[in-house]
């Protein structure tokens, strides 16, 4: 069975291939003349296309309104406030006709019309257009295209319209409404209001008839401003009729959001059995707020709910919101299911709104095991799969116009699904006064005395957290009660800042922070307790406690300028730019006793077992932690350097201005040396470096840190094995000959192509706001909010990104290294043809990660086919779909797919 439903599937991809196929010669297909049922006798003017051959009555050129010699005299019978004609035009005194040739245009009271050839009847009211085959490439263009009052455009072969009844007949019309297009037969105008069709095809293919792929064929029907009753009606795809008919019809016709229900999908799940997916109702509320509601259905007891809702009110906010819900039976019957549950919500706000006042919401929580059990919603977007964290943020910002005060209030969430652990923030918020100068005047237009370079600055923050609370406990009674921290932390920067010598930038300050809170830990061994062998016990004491420190620091600056000139080739000058800095920091050794912040518990002495004892630091578990110890008293050094050279202009480079080619954007050293250590007072040596090549294309960034002591192995036994440690003594390794040691080396590159890459096209200015979008550009953000696999960009042949990465670690005993490149892109085989890839390969393990995947997206104009695979890995799957484009057909779609949980692999 699944043999025969899989050639089916191939089947139709294969018939849906070949009907489109010839598409690409749609602009060929255009050219007939598409004016159909004509009759000879009636429609002969309409045939031969014949011009007025009287040069006397004849007007060259464009015309507006009448011909001079009849202007004044037929003023009041005239029906046109305006009219015009690129070739000629010709109005017959006798019968009161106006001709009008080429690129015609009328414009009469509400009603405008645009076509090859217009006639105007004045005395019988009437106006009839037509277009024109072209005598060299035998098309038929100028098509009339009418437009009335505020209704959307209407193209046709040819029409017949009364402008005093508002009465007409079109042939062969072409209209669209909110994704839906009715092409073909004959329309005619009954009143404003209402349209008579005949033989016309309701569809969601913008391609008129009768190039329309598909569509419902309306033999007869009554057009209403929001719906088409109808007699009977057929099914035709690709002009074939199909023996699917109604004898009678509703088809609306929607200019604005309308409640209505959703069709399922049919299929089978190897696991849950068979299932009825994603049925469900959209309700349009109003015009901010619409709602839609799934569910999803299995044969063997499982099913799944989720409600989304979508507001947008103009110029002021935005967002979405969606709630689901999970029960899945993976065991025998009479198991318990597995439940889960997701919110997400995004909300952002137009700046402009209220100004001064900020609110957003990035909101994704729920239980670490959704997204793997989630099937109608997550199947196949291996992003959500395979992620480990979640995050969400609430955030509202104030500030105070006229004053350096600003204010922060926000609620946080960070999840880690492989461990099932949350931490809350409920809420944190901080208060900052921006660096104001106290001893400066507003007034002041002298240059500043050193007194008035003085800042200062304030920052309050504050927080109630839950740090790494397990899942299963995150709502019991006591979980806030007893494992809920809390805390305040205040922060004052003084500096000073200023030149002198001319070369030289001196900068110095200080900084004294504070923290509050309303616990502390202390910790005890029990009594009998072993060394080495109990971990002592944290009990945690309420009470107000406080712990201040206080850093000093002092900083001095220039910069060096050394430049290499050539004086042959295109190379004309290298310039090297060394940037030194020497500081100088302190800071008092806060875990003296006499602080108060560090403790040290002491087991009791027990025969043959000596006593242990434990430092700690009463801030240990607070939410800012508490001063670290330590004196330090010491010089800090850095050594910044960037290359560039300079390169004679391009010969076509009209300006002659030379260019700037960066060769090594930054290259830093930087280490500190310790005078108040008692031993290794140099810290290690640290480097990193960027730069980028290939025109900017390719970015490199590296980084390592150098050991500047000599390392011992030593031995020691534990457990009756011999291991191996690492001894790290007070000597330089240069005193000893030797390099320091690289301890630790990164190197990154990446980089991305495209075709557009080597012509970049001029940036164009976009207002990328929410509220600025049109529909259709709501329409397709909404879409590929919820799958960007949706949004496929034919309009860029290829695209390769490529990201490399190299790490290596080392501390004598055990060496370690990754080396990894990811790539991902797409191509587009022909214009209807594309496809995209996803892939990291170990270069050291030589073989392809378990997340490689690869689509194919095939463009059939109306509808759109797509093919998902996961070759290998845990979650190997594919996915076939074949669905229409419209929006709202975007239930009708067949699929036929592989899940990742069907693999024999799974647990």
């Amino acid at each position: 069975m699944k043999l025969v439903s899989l050639f089916f599937l191939f089947a139709l991809i294969l018939m849906v291939n070949v009907m489109a196929a010839p598409r690409a010669g749609y602009a060929i297909l255009s050219a007939k003349d598409t004016i159909i049922k004509l009759d000879s006798v009636r429609d002969k003017k309409l045939l031969k296309a014949i011009k007025p051959k009287s040069p006397a009555k004849a007007a060259t050129a464009t015309t507006t309104g009448y011909t001079q010699s009849d202007t004044s005299k037929n003023a009041k019978e005239q029906p046109m406030t305006h009219a015009t004609a690129v070739d000629s035009s010709y109005f017959d005194q006798d019968n009161k006709i106006y001709y009008l040739w080429g690129k015609a245009h009328v414009v009469y009271q509400d009603f405008e019309l645009d076509a090859e050839y217009i006639r105007v009847d004045q005395k019988n009211h009437l106006i009839f257009a037509r277009g024109a085959i072209d005598p060299k490439t035998k098309r038929y263009v100028g098509r009339p295209l009418a437009k009335s009052k505020q209704e959307k455009p209407v193209a046709s072969d040819s029409l017949l319209f009364n402008y005093e009844s508002k009465k007409g007949k079109t042939w062969n019309p072409a209209t669209e409404q909110e994704g839906n297009y009715i092409s073909g037969g004959e329309a005619k105008r009954i009143s404003e209001d209402e349209v008579a069709y005949r033989n016309v095809i309701f569809s969601t293919c913008d391609l008129p008839f009768p190039d329309t792929h598909f569509g419902i064929v309306i033999t007869q029907g009554i057009g209403q401003k929001n719906r088409i009753i109808s007699k009977l009606a057929y099914l035709e795809i690709e002009g074939v009729p199909l023996p699917l008919g109604l004898p009678f019809g509703f088809f609306p016709k929607p200019n604005s959001r309308t409640s209505g229900f959703i069709l399922p999908t049919f299929g089978e799940d190897q696991r849950l059995g068979f299932y009825l997916r994603n049925f469900g109702y959209y309700v349009a509320l109003n015009e901010y707020v619409d709602v839609t509601t799934m569910g999803t259905l299995y044969s063997r007891g499982s099913y799944e709910l989720n409600s989304s809702a979508r507001y947008l009110k103009k110029y002021k906010y935005g967002g979405n919101l969606m709630l689901s819900y999970g029960s899945h039976n993976y065991g025998l019957p009479g198991d318990p299911p597995r439940k889960d549950f997701n919110i997400t919500w995004s909300h952002s706000q137009d700046p402009n709104a209220n100004p001064g006042t900020t609110f957003s919401a990035s909101v994704n929580a729920g239980t670490s095991s959704y997204y793997q059990n989630q099937r109608s919603q997550n199947n196949y977007n291996l992003q959500s799969l395979t992620q480990n964290n979640l995050r969400s943020s609430i955030s509202y910002g104030k500030i105070w116009a006229g004053t350096p005060f600003n204010l922060n209030v926000s609620l946080g969430h960070s999840q880690d699904l492989s461990k099932k652990t949350v931490t809350l923030e409920l809420p944190t918020f901080s208060f900052n006064m921006s660096t104001l100068s106290p001893f400066d005047s507003k007034d002041r237009v002298t240059e500043q005395k050193w007194f008035q370079k003085i800042t200062v600055g304030y920052s309050l923050v504050g927080t109630n957290k839950l740090t790494d609370v397990p899942e299963a406990e995150l709502f019991k009674s006591n979980t806030f009660s007893k494992k809920l921290q809390n805390g305040f932390q205040h922060t004052v920067p003084i500096g000073f800042n200023t030149n002198f010598l001319r070369y030289f930038q001196f900068s110095t300050g200080g900084t004294y922070t504070e923290r509050w809170y309303l616990q502390s830990i202390r910790r005890r061994f029990e009594r009998g307790s072993i060394a080495g062998q109990v971990i002592p016990i944290t009990d945690t004491v309420g009470g107000f406690v406080r712990n201040g420190e206080y850093s000093l620091n002092a900083s001095i600056a220039t910069k060096f300028y050394g430049e290499f000139d050539f004086k042959k080739g295109s190379l004309k000058a290298i310039r090297h730019v060394t940037t030194p800095s020497l500081s100088f920091g302190f800071r008092p050794d806060f875990g003296d006793p006499s602080y108060g912040y560090y403790k040290t518990a002491v087991s009791p002495a027990s025969v043959p077992y000596p006593y242990t004892a434990q430092r700690y630091s009463i801030f240990e578990q607070s939410v800012y932690g508490g001063p670290s110890p330590g004196k330090q008293a010491g010089v800090g050094f850095s050594l910044d350097n960037t290359i560039e050279a300079k390169v004679k202009a391009r010969s076509t480079d009209t300006s002659g201005v030379d260019r700037k080619i960066p060769i090594l954007q930054g290259l830093t050293f930087s280490t500190f040396y310790n005078f108040a250590a008692d031993s290794l007072k140099l810290q290690a040596i640290a480097f990193s470096g960027h730069t980028a090549v290939f025109n900017q294309k390719v970015n490199i960034n590296f980084g390592g840190i150098l050991d500047p002591y000599v390392n011992r192995v030593r031995d020691s036994i534990a457990g009756g094995r011999v291991l191996n440690y690492v001894n790290r003594i007070n000597r330089y390794s240069f005193q000893d000959g030797k390099f320091p040691l690289l301890s630790s080396f990164n190197f990154s590159a990446s980089g991305s192509l495209n075709s557009t890459s080597f012509k970049p096209k001029p940036r164009q200015q976009y207002n990328n706001t929410l509220q600025n979008l049109t529909s259709e550009q709501t329409q397709q953000l909404n879409l590929i909010g919820g799958d960007a696999s949706q949004y496929i960009d034919f309009n860029i042949p290829w695209n390769v990104s490529i990201n490399y990465s190299f790490n290596y670690q080392n501390n004598i005993i055990n060496t370690t290294k990754t080396n990894t490149m990811m790539i991902s892109g797409d191509v587009s085989l022909t214009k209807k043809w594309k496809i995209q890839y996803n892939t990291t390969y170990d270069l050291n393990a030589r073989q392809l990660s378990s997340a490689t995947s690869f689509a194919i997206y095939r463009d059939l104009h109306c509808w759109d086919m797509s093919i998902q695979w996961l070759p290998f890995g845990y979650y190997k799957s594919y996915n076939v779909t074949i669905k229409v484009k419209a929006s709202i057909l975007q239930d009708l779609k067949l699929s036929k797919r592989s899940d990742y949980t069907n693999n024999q692999s799974f647990n």
